[in-house]
């Protein structure tokens, strides 16, 4: 892990679980659409979001 401030830890927390919440209500509406156009917009924001949030985990190792 890279040196990081106290503070950079408590931004970085406070991203990931901004993308986490983000990931679960994207994946909640898109079970809710009915349109597949927006099931599937839905669907890539919820996948955009974990693989947003991996990128963050990265910088914890």
């Amino acid at each position: 892990m890279a040196d990081l401030s106290e503070l950079e830890l408590q931004n970085l927390r406070h991203l990931i679980m901004g993308y986490e919440t983000s990931n679960g209500k994207m994946t909640a509406y898109a079970n809710a659409a009915s349109d597949q156009e927006v099931k599937q917009f839905f669907q890539k924001s919820a996948q955009s979001a974990v693989e947003t949030k991996q990128q963050l985990m990265k910088f914890l190792q």
